[in-house]
């Protein structure tokens, strides 16, 4: 594990935009998403602070939204420890973001203003630019820019922003796929037939789109679970069945 004082640095004033607790919850939250804070790793509030420059209250509160979020475990008397990927939880947002998502793209595709699918496509070129340049970070902001875009194309930028809980333990999972498990050039096609889909107004054609594009992650899990064992909550054994 990298030690926190490799990690954690001052917050500058650009980072301190609205409550300081706010603030440092989103970056603990990006530094757990790309695995810069890695799972078992230890978030002493104390040192936290320490390294933030600011007090231990924030950081109380931040841990606390973390843990809400199931990103971090607060135990008590032990400290507060980043929390291994749940699969369960990962399949769970995966069924969440599928029923909300196939309703948003085929709203998207009745009622799309002229020029939103332009846009969607520049986002995808973006994405493609970042891939060649191996920006894995920037290639995920840009998937979570898209997928914003299809829902502000049919009138629901709300229906996203309730995504942002259910959706983070599978962005851990994309992180970590990206780009052997699942290979990014594989997203950018499914990002464009779902675009095409909604230029044509062609609402099965994109929630059909939709659907093979969100399943990736499921064919992703098993690999990773193999890959990266220390990364993931081990398997509850089952229990033996009646006699």
């Amino acid at each position: 594990m990298t030690p926190l004082q490799d990690i954690l640095a001052p917050l500058d004033a650009g980072e301190q935009n609205g409550p300081v607790g706010l603030a440092i919850a989103l970056l603990l939250r990006e530094h757990i998403i790309t695995n810069r804070l890695s799972p078992g790793q230890a978030l002493p509030e104390s040192e936290v602070a320490s390294l933030l420059g600011v007090s231990r209250q924030p950081v109380r509160e931040a841990l606390i939204r973390l843990s809400e979020g199931g990103l971090v475990r607060i135990l008590p008397q032990r400290g507060t420890l980043v929390t291994r990927i749940s699969r369960q939880a990962v399949e769970g947002g995966r069924f969440v973001r599928d029923a909300v998502e196939r309703a948003v793209v085929r709203e998207a595709a009745k009622r799309a203003p002229p020029g939103a699918t332009d846009a969607m496509h520049r986002l995808i070129d973006a994405q493609q630019a970042a891939l060649v340049a191996e920006d894995h970070a920037g290639f995920l902001r840009l998937d979570d820019a898209l997928h914003a875009a299809f829902a502000a194309a049919m009138g629901r930028p709300g229906a996203w922003a309730a995504l942002g809980d259910v959706k983070l333990q599978m962005d851990r999972v994309r992180y970590l796929s990206i780009p052997d498990a699942t290979p990014a050039a594989l997203l950018v096609a499914q990002h464009r037939a779902i675009v095409d889909a909604i230029a044509a107004g062609d609402a099965d054609g994109a929630e059909a789109a939709m659907r093979t594009h969100l399943s990736e992650v499921l064919s992703a899990l098993p690999k990773l679970t193999e890959r990266f064992p220390d990364h993931f909550e081990k398997a509850a054994p089952c229990s033996p069945p009646p006699a």
